[in-house]
């Protein structure tokens, strides 16, 4: 037992996996129960003697950490990639995520959403693709015509609506070593007949547990090459800093650019940040992030050319299986005023919808749709006015909410039945085959393995015994039965009464073990005294039936 205990010290330290004897795509109910039966087994109650007891209490304290990392879908995401070492670094989701402006919870949510997307990129191959296709959609047509103009037009009763703006960007992530990775990213835009298009290369290394750094190199057909250089440093557990520099190539000459940004936790769910730009938009930037289960805020505060403004926002996030989110937010600055409201909401396994609505001044009023699925984010700003008009502002807020439901109705919710009926018939149909298949197992058993009928222990009366002698026996069956491995029964030659499960019924006296088994079909029958071996099955204990 202590060179078992060795062992199990010796192999099962460094993996958490192997420590709880389960696969690397463990559900959590296998976790738990192998947690648990590893519990029984290593408790330090369970050894009476001391170096067990210490060895038995180092690996109950090693499984009890193993299973409340694994059992932690945000903490299991980092062991698998990083190990032990990404969950001593505090903070070591903002390193990990390369995100260009991290907020606290956010950044939770958006490595859950990047450990998805790795272990998919696993089953690729190891690459990561991302695709960003955007639509605009001009349609002032609808609230601000020119009456007089369609009377001269053939078809001028209907409203014009036209596409103004398509944007599509597409990003290709893939790890060269355990430290090095990949970007190949691009996009092509076109706006009112005007369109140009850019690609990017970029090469990030892991410095170490606290840092890394990247290089960027860029060409497009607008603004021309681009060198960049950007780097992230874990300053304290609670704060970081984010240094960035660029050198673009263009048409008017060299345009050098460099940003900093620090950020600070400044309790368990809020952060701070503080970040300063110099370039072609220079500005100095503050905001506060206050993030929780249920509420997402944000404060922020920005000094620069062209563009000084303040915003503020709030998301509340019902807590229901759809993850629905409301959320509105003000802006207001040297180009006016813009106020934001909206809502979320999860419409399938994958997929997530939103709707927004901007009104402001002098923009306008503007519909924002957002299809979010698996890797891909599809966006429709749909351009209604450029007047703040009552009826632009009510259509924009009733109409996606009106068609929402009816599409909920009429199309999600019978597909969404529809996948839950076949996922049911797939079950049924697995839990057939299990049941048929455990069937022919049992009937395999009986036919063929040893099944324990009925046994008896004791003192038994026979013909020629006194009159006054009464039978003292105890019924051993499921004492038996649990003794029985392989089809076989062996009881060494020591007295009966002594085996688990057994108790004396007559101390002192002559007493017996009588088995009624069956083997292959056939009935056995044999009656063993108390210090006899007994092994079974025999050929000699068969019943024959009667002619």
């Amino acid at each position: 037992m202590a060179a078992s205990l060795d062992d199990d010290l010796e192999l099962n330290n460094q993996d958490y996996y192997s420590l709880l004897n389960v696969r690397k795509e463990a559900t959590l109910e296998e976790l738990k129960a192998s947690y648990r039966r590893l519990c029984m087994l290593y408790h330090p109650d369970k050894h009476r003697d001391i170096e067990l007891k210490s060895q038995a209490e180092q690996l109950f304290n090693q499984v009890r950490q193993a299973y409340e990392v694994l059992s932690d879908e945000h903490s299991r995401a980092i062991y698998d990639i990083f190990g032990k070492k990404g969950l001593e670094v505090e903070g070591w989701e903002v390193f990990i995520l390369i995100t260009l402006q991290p907020l606290p919870m956010a950044t939770t949510q958006k490595f859950e959403r990047s450990m998805k997307g790795y272990r998919e990129r696993e089953k690729r191959g190891g690459c990561s693709r991302e695709l960003t296709p955007s639509v605009g959609v001009d349609a002032t047509d609808l609230f601000d015509r020119y009456d007089e103009d369609f009377e001269e037009m053939p078809g001028g009763g209907f409203p014009h609506i036209e596409i103004n703006r398509m944007h599509i960007s597409q990003s290709i992530e893939a790890p060269l070593t355990n430290s090095d990775t990949a970007v190949l990213s691009g996009s092509l835009s076109t706006h009112n007949g005007n369109g140009g298009g850019n690609i990017n290369m970029t090469i990030r290394r892991v410095t170490s547990a606290k840092g890394w750094g990247e290089v960027e190199f860029g060409a497009g057909d607008i603004l021309g090459p681009l060198i960049g250089l950007k780097m992230f440093r874990n300053i304290t557990p609670r704060s970081f800093l984010t240094a960035q520099g660029g050198l673009q190539f263009s048409p008017r000459g060299l345009r050098p650019s460099c940003s900093l940004m620090t950020a600070r936790h400044l309790d368990q769910n809020t952060m701070g940040y503080l970040q300063w730009r110099w370039g072609p938009n220079s500005a100095m930037t503050t905001s506060l992030v206050r993030d929780t289960k249920s509420s997402h805020f944000t404060l922020a505060l920005q000094f620069g050319v062209p563009h000084s403004y303040l915003m503020m926002s709030y998301h509340y996030k019902f807590q229901d299986d759809d993850q629905t989110k409301v959320k509105g937010s003000v802006k207001t600055g040297w180009f006016g005023t813009v106020l934001e409201y909206g809502a979320e909401r999860k419409i399938s396994r994958h997929s997530v919808l939103s709707a927004t609505v901007s009104v402001g001044v002098p923009q306008g009023v503007t519909l924002k749709l957002k299809l979010a699925r698996s890797s891909q984010t599809y966006l429709f700003p749909i351009h209604l006015t450029d007047q703040l008009l009552p009826s632009a502002v009510f259509y924009a807020t009733v109409g996606p909410l009106l068609a929402y439901m009816a599409i909920h109705r009429l199309v999600v919710i019978p597909y969404t039945k529809a996948q839950k009926e076949e996922e049911l018939e797939l079950q049924r149909k697995s839990s057939a085959t299990d049941i048929a298949k455990k069937k022919q197992e049992a009937e395999s058993a009986v036919s063929t393995g040893l099944i324990i009928l009925n046994a008896w222990y004791g003192k038994f009366v026979s013909e020629t015994s006194h009159k006054q002698e009464k039978a003292k026996v105890i019924d051993v069956t499921v004492p038996l039965q649990c003794l029985v491995k392989d089809s076989k029964l062996i009881l060494t030659e020591s007295s009966k009464a002594g085996l688990p499960g057994f108790y004396d019924p007559c101390v002192g006296e002559e007493k017996s073990l009588k088995l009624l088994y069956q083997f292959r079909g056939v009935m056995h029958q044999v009656i063993s005294a108390d210090t006899d071996p007994l092994r079974i099955p025999k050929q000699s204990h068969r019943i024959e039936p009667d002619s």
